[in-house]
């Protein structure tokens, strides 16, 4: 039998309400792209101010979650999150140095095991979806 979530979390509640909203994507967002800003790997994949980069990372993972379209289709359209990346040549280098620092960023964040975990993993499904070269 698999377990349930345990006591305190209501059994419908999204990974989103778990972690708090939206100010959680933020912050997971801003300690990845300051990560970002100083990695010789990634920076030059990125545009000089990351403002938008943030914003719209955190709007997908808050969507993503559970938070709802408002976060990002609503003004972005389909994630389509390959297509959106293919411009860029993103190699088993790229995805393993975006995807420490992703780690990295998460774990800061001292979420509960299991929902760290469950974020963890996708991460890194996603980090091997987007390798392209």
């Amino acid at each position: 039998m698999t377990p349930g979530p345990p006591a305190d979390r209501p059994a419908n509640a999204t990974l989103f309400d778990l972690v708090g909203g939206r100010p959680f994507f933020d912050a997971l967002a801003e300690r990845f792209y300051a990560a970002v800003e100083h990695d010789a790997v990634l920076r030059p994949l990125y545009p000089e101010d990351l403002t938008e980069p943030k914003r719209h990372t955190a709007g997908f993972l808050a969507q993503y979650w559970g938070g709802g379209e408002a976060h990002y289709s609503a003004e972005r359209g389909h994630p389509r999150l390959r297509m959106r990346h293919m411009p860029f040549a993103i190699g088993v280098v790229e995805r393993d140095a975006w995807l420490l620092h992703m780690l990295e960023a998460l774990r800061a964040a001292d979420l509960p095991p299991d929902l760290e975990a469950r974020m963890a993993d996708h991460f890194t499904m996603a980090a091997n979806h987007l390798v392209n070269s």
